[in-house]
């Protein structure tokens, strides 16, 4: 599937095509936030799709992309199961409990979860 605009929850999501090109650089990301000006609100980009890099903090990869997000004042999800990552580390899980205590950057295992968290914010 292509890269979709969907209705979730009442907030347009562009959906991203887990068989999608990688997210390895900013260059990608600022691709995403320009797909998403068709009218998206919210980003939601499946785990697999993210560089390795963007899970290991020390990179500072998770960072330049949240912050683009954040700039543009575009809604990241995160879509999947990223349990490994967390497993491997402390600051991730940090990262993400924080992440999801706010508005900006979710991280959700599955598309119901961020339909859940689009309709409690809407």
């Amino acid at each position: 599937m292509p890269d979709v605009l969907q209705e979730r929850a009442g907030v347009t999501v562009l959906v991203c095509d887990p068989a999608g090109p990688p997210l390895a650089t900013t260059e990608a990301a600022l691709d995403l936030i320009g797909a998403a000006f068709a009218g998206a609100e919210v980003v939601a980009v499946p785990a697999q799709r993210f560089d390795p890099d963007f899970f290991s903090l020390g990179t500072r990869f998770a960072g330049e992309i949240m912050q683009k997000f954040v700039n543009y004042r575009l809604r990241l999800a995160v879509v999947g199961d990223i349990s490994a990552h967390l497993a491997a580390s402390g600051t991730l899980r940090a990262l993400v409990a924080e992440s999801n205590r706010h508005d900006h950057i979710w991280f959700v295992p599955d598309l119901a979860a961020l339909d859940a968290r689009l309709a409690a914010t809407h």
